[in-house]
C-alpha cells in the first residue's frame, strides 16, 4: 500500500489499526499526545474499530486510517519500518 507522502507503506495495514487503537485507547488523556489525538478525531476511533473487528474497513477507512499513521510518523520523527507495536516505536524515537 503507498503511503500519501510518496513513500512506501512497510507496516501492514493490520499493524497500523493495531497501534493506532493502543494508542487511541492509552494515551488520549495524555497531554503529550492532546494535539495528535483531537486532530485525528476520525483515524483513531477508526483504527481502534477496524482492530476491534466491529466494522469492516473500505478504501475510504483505510485512506483516513492511513492519512493518520502517516501524521503520527511524522510527529514522531521516525520513517515506517515495518512496526509491531507502538512500544517499538516508542523505543525507537531519536531525542
Amino acid at each position: 500500500m503507498e503511503s500519501f507522502d510518496d513513500g512506501q507503506q512497510v507496516t501492514s495495514f493490520e499493524n497500523i489499526c493495531k497501534i493506532l487503537a493502543d494508542l487511541w485507547l492509552n494515551y488520549r488523556s495524555d497531554k503529550e499526545f492532546k494535539d495528535f489525538i483531537e486532530y485525528n478525531d476520525i483515524g483513531l476511533p477508526l483504527a481502534f474499530f477496524i482492530d476491534s473487528e466491529l466494522v469492516e474497513h473500505t478504501e475510504l477507512a483505510q485512506q483516513y486510517v492511513v492519512e493518520t499513521w502517516n501524521i503520527f510518523l511524522a510527529a514522531l520523527g521516525i520513517e515506517d519500518s515495518g512496526w509491531e507495536n507502538l512500544q517499538e516505536m516508542f523505543n525507537n524515537i531519536k531525542e
